[in-house]
């Protein structure tokens, strides 16, 4: 794995782990629409529609 591999890998993370935080403190309609905007924003940065290529709950 390159370095900016790893890089992005570990901002995953701690996005991921960002996310999981909010999702205790939020409630459900709140955290999804907290969601959709970090999608929207995946995909302006990276054009990626992370919403369709995760949408399974058994993929990510």
């Amino acid at each position: 794995m390159t370095t900016a591999e790893s890089d992005v890998l570990e901002a995953a993370e701690a996005f991921g782990d960002a996310l999981a935080a909010e999702q205790e403190d939020l409630d459900r309609k709140r955290f999804f629409g907290l969601v959709m905007r970090c999608n929207q924003a995946i995909e302006q940065e990276i054009g990626i529609d992370y919403g369709a290529v995760c949408g399974d709950d058994s993929c990510c």
